[in-house]
């Protein structure tokens, strides 16, 4: 069982028991709390919940979500257990939303891609250089994806492969503005943009496990697989 320190704070009154250090001066978030302005409930409330959602994704480096257990969450976000449940109804529902958040990153790397313009080998320019900047800035969001999408049937990796289907749909829209696909049938342009999913997914998983140094050419590898496949489409004739 999980000792909590004596100056953790009381559940009394609906409050979460979190850990408080001493002088600290900052939320578990790592927000800077302002000494002089007391926390509200609701302030209160969604720090917490996102320190529970931190709490997870920092533990999920080597393993799969469904290896995670609540206790442990809550033991990384220093709340007692119970308190979880004023946040998440369970772990599944954490891990849905963990997978929200990872997805509006994967969301916001491709607007990149839109904002590149009309032409081919811009567009592929400036995804693997959008792709680089957020699997850096977002290691553990995109190994969680990547991860997940290749889990068995619970409820996160399901979504997982929901959000990613959804995700290919939208790409494929955006694909048909392009000259040379805008008379492609819709299932053509799907398989197109799923194609361009797995291979961004695919290098963000190398771009995390590239050793030093290893990292350029990966991206250079990264761009070479999608001219090919920009080049590919150009010469396809959809059946």
């Amino acid at each position: 069982m999980v000792a909590y320190p004596s100056w953790a704070l009381s559940t009394e009154g609906g409050a979460d028991v979190t850990r408080v250090a001493p002088g600290a001066g900052r939320s578990i978030s790592g927000m800077a709390a302002d000494p002089g302005k007391p926390e509200t409930r609701q302030e209160r409330k969604r720090r917490t919940r996102q320190a529970l959602l931190d709490a997870a994704l920092a533990q999920l480096a080597d393993r799969p979500f469904a290896a995670l257990s609540l206790r442990e969450v809550t033991k990384r976000a220093e709340i007692v257990p119970t308190a979880f449940y004023r946040h998440f109804t369970s772990m599944d529902e954490l891990g849905v939303v963990l997978l929200d958040e990872s997805m509006s990153m994967l969301r916001r790397m491709l607007d990149t891609a839109r904002e590149a313009g009309r032409d081919p080998d811009q567009a592929v320019g400036a995804v693997v250089g959008a792709l680089d900047r957020y699997t850096r800035e977002h290691t553990e969001h995109f190994r969680f994806l990547a991860r997940e999408r290749h889990g068995g049937a619970g409820p996160v990796p399901q979504a997982a492969r929901t959000e990613l289907r959804l995700v290919a749909g939208e790409l494929a829209i955006d694909l048909a503005r392009f000259d040379c696909l805008h008379e492609w049938p819709s299932d053509d342009l799907r398989v197109l943009a799923e194609l361009i999913v797995t291979t961004l997914l695919s290098t963000a998983v190398e771009l995390i496990e590239a050793t030093p140094g290893g990292a350029e050419r990966v991206l250079r590898t990264a761009e070479k697989r999608l001219r090919l496949i920009a080049l590919g489409a150009r010469h396809w004739a959809p059946r």
